[in-house]
């Protein structure tokens, strides 16, 4: 130690001296010291002093914009569209020089800068402005709103959905410039459609045509999904395609990729992780991209000058979404290509009901290739039914049709074999033991169903059914519609003891198999790409399928069937799917001619005549007993609205997640569908939403759950 230290460290060294010399001149320093969130005191912008903000909270009742007062040290930076972070809830009391004090700290949006407030009383101060990024604009505005309009949420509860969790790395690094139009881009494949190249071109100048696609089976649609995108881009528009899952949006975007290099497009799906995809959100925010494709989220995507929106295989269950107010892409998307004025596109191998209604009410035109396309392009398909399945002595000892058998082995000869086998869990449906048709409830069209295996209830309005009889044929005999039993990969191993076996499922889902000999078992939905297509497959306990309680069992059927046989080469190359499912069903009709469109048409026929949705529209409202019967008879619903129910609603399986509309452990929850002709769905909407808010307002303890146009209703 030196001596100068030593004689610092004395008591008598001065050194109070130089800490009160060190205050004075901090006191004196011209330094701005640091304001209370309150900004109490503190001078208010000179233009616009008042902030319009919607701050993050979902309950209906305060779906609403507040006005809080600008700081001028926050003028520059509290534009529309930032993130703010405000006090809420101080009430009218607290009010001190002006300003009112008090409340916790809550995120919000700032909406718009007015001169005026139309509040009497004072206002709170923004508190800080999380960042100067704007992130919502008056289009992403707009239709959020309206979303939240159709499905009797709030506008908070959208936009918790619409934008994405902020990332102060991502925000922090500039987007690339953008890069010019890219040139029009070749027919290719769409001149197998009859009005493909006429689409591409309206969109390549600018047009806005709405087209519902019957994509034929093969590897080519991600390759013309990327086709409809380019010709967007190349007339100085942008596009936006969401697709169900990560695999597929991989599959188009190795197609863009491909077609308009690096640079042009963005991948928008929760695989990112949430830095790289807040950085391509906000590039295309910024302008830097101009063409998105990605999962479910992205149907909110701020485009800019959107030219095109586009789904693929809109009747997954992905694109419904699991938080409220559970909107559904294909409807959010309708609504873009509405108020927006751009193109629409709805692609799949199979067709949805709410596809067929658009084009039979002329909102869409369709968009199919001919038979002769068609022969071409599909795979045969064989069925195997109960009849023959009795006779077949093989299909009783091995549990394996011998018309499956025998394709599985020449199919092993040229490549892998596709082997789709549905899940578990799947509930019988009543049929008529004679024809099969549905049994419905005399009342409302219900399907009918026996939870203790003697008394029939309907599982819609809950009445009993004493003297059912088949509407077809008269029959008086019911039975359950799942009679097959479950193929599993270790039997299918042991009929072939020299092949591989792969395995694709919930746990563990491959992308991809080789070009193989090799048995590939998959549950619908997870089924593998193979390289040069499948030598054949096999649809598996098809009763497993069309038999659940579900309206829409039969579509949800031919959906997967088709989804799976696509994969298959073609029946030039020899490609063979067999199905073991009773011929005379519809749906397996369907897949065998490979017409889902006419099965579509019928389908909604059907359901014109018997008041289903989508002809009309379906409110689904559950909660405890009590509180149910409250809400219901406190909203005032339209006139025409009929109520079916209330009955009980299943429990949650042990093991399974809880769903957002199941009931939670333990409680015994009931449901009632609220269902209204066209026209009046804005007006149930409506009813409903405001029922809702008048009970969060008065604080009710028993939660009611709203869901406008739920995809299972039995």
């Amino acid at each position: 130690m030196s001596r100068d230290n030593e004689q610092s460290a004395e008591p008598d060294s001065g050194a109070p001296e130089q800490l009160a010399l060190i205050r004075e001149t901090v006191r004196q320093a011209k330094v701005p010291r640091a304001k209370p969130r309150t900004w109490r005191g503190a001078a208010l912008a000179k233009e616009l002093p008042v902030a319009r903000v919607l701050v993050n909270k979902g309950v209906l009742h305060l779906d609403q914009y507040f006005d809080y007062a600008v700081p001028e040290e926050l003028d520059a930076e509290a534009q529309p569209g930032v993130r703010v972070r405000v006090r809420f809830g101080a009430g009218g009391r607290n009010v001190r020089g002006g300003r009112r004090e008090g409340g916790g700290l809550i995120d919000g949006f700032l909406i718009e800068r007015r001169a005026e407030s139309d509040y009497p009383g004072a206002l709170a101060a923004l508190a800080y402005v999380v960042s100067p990024e704007p992130v919502l604009g008056p289009e992403l505005l707009a239709l959020s709103r309206a979303v939240a309009d159709r499905y009797a949420g709030s506008l908070a509860d959208v936009l918790q959905l619409a934008v994405p969790p902020r990332n102060g790395r991502a925000e922090s690094r500039p987007s690339p410039e953008p890069l010019p139009p890219p040139p029009a881009p070749s027919p290719g494949s769409w001149e197998r459609y009859e009005q493909g190249p006429a689409f591409l071109r309206s969109l390549a100048e600018g047009g806005a045509p709405r087209a519902v696609w019957t994509a034929l089976p093969g590897p080519h649609w991600p390759q013309e999904i990327a086709g409809a995108v380019a010709a967007t881009l190349a007339s100085g528009r942008g596009a936006l395609v969401v697709v169900p899952d990560g695999r597929t949006a991989g599959r188009v975007d190795s197609a863009l990729s491909e077609l308009l290099g690096a640079g042009r497009h963005a991948l928008l799906t929760a695989d990112s992780g949430p830095e790289k995809r807040y950085r391509e959100w906000l590039a295309v925010r910024r302008g830097s991209v101009r063409a998105v494709v990605g999962t479910r989220a992205a149907m909110f995507a701020p485009v800019a000058d959107l030219g095109l929106v586009a789904v693929w295989d809109d009747g997954d269950s992905s694109h419904s979404d699991d938080n409220a107010p559970f909107p559904h892409v294909r409807e959010v998307l309708e609504l873009r290509a509405a108020h927006g004025r751009c193109a629409f596109l709805l692609g799949g191998t199979s067709c949805t009901v709410e596809a067929a209604q658009l084009v039979e009410t002329g909102w869409a035109l369709p968009l199919r290739a001919d038979r002769e396309q068609l022969r071409i392009a599909a795979p045969l398909v064989r069925t195997v039914g109960d009849g023959e399945l009795a006779r077949d002595g093989a299909a009783r000892a091995a549990r394996l049709p011998s018309l499956a058998w025998q394709t599985v082995r020449d199919g092993l000869r040229r490549g892998p074999v596709l082997v789709q086998v549905p899940r578990r869990g799947y509930a019988p449906r009543l049929a008529c033991e004679r024809c099969r048709e549905p049994a419905r409830c005399r009342h409302c069209a219900g399907p009918l169903e026996a939870p203790d295996q003697r008394d029939l209830n309907c599982a819609w309005c809950g009445r009993a059914e004493t003297a059912w009889h088949c509407v077809a044929c008269g029959s008086q005999r019911l039975r359950a519609q799942i009679v097959g039993a479950r193929r599993t990969a270790e039997e299918l191993g042991r009929a072939f003891p020299a092949v591989p076996v792969r395995t694709s499922g919930r746990d563990h889902i491959l992308d991809a198999v080789p070009d193989a000999p090799a048995l590939v078992v998959s549950t619908p939905g997870a089924e593998p790409v193979a390289k040069g297509g499948y030598a054949a497959a096999l649809l598996l306990d098809g009763w497993a399928m069309v038999g659940r309680p579900d309206l829409r069992a039969g579509e949800e059927a031919l959906r997967r069937w088709t989804a799976a046989a696509s994969l298959v080469q073609g029946r030039p190359e020899g490609g063979t799917v067999v199905i073991v499912a009773e011929p005379t069903l519809r749906p397996v009709q369907a897949l065998v001619r490979w017409d889902p469109v006419g099965h579509a048409r019928r389908e909604l026929a059907e359901r014109a005549e018997l008041g289903f949705p989508p002809v009309s529209r379906m409110a689904s409202v559950t909660g405890l007993p009590e509180a149910l019967a409250a809400f219901l008879a406190a909203a005032e619903l339209p006139p025409e609205a009929e109520v079916l129910g209330p009955v009980p609603v299943p429990g949650t399986e042990p093991g399974r997640p809880r769903r957002p509309w199941d009931a939670p452990l333990g409680e015994s929850w009931e449901r009632a569908l609220l269902r209204v002709p066209p026209g009046s769905g804005a007006a149930l909407a409506a009813a409903l939403k405001t029922a809702q808010a008048a009970r969060t307002a008065r604080g009710s303890g028993d939660p009611v759950r709203i869901r406008i146009d739920p995809p299972d209703i039995g």
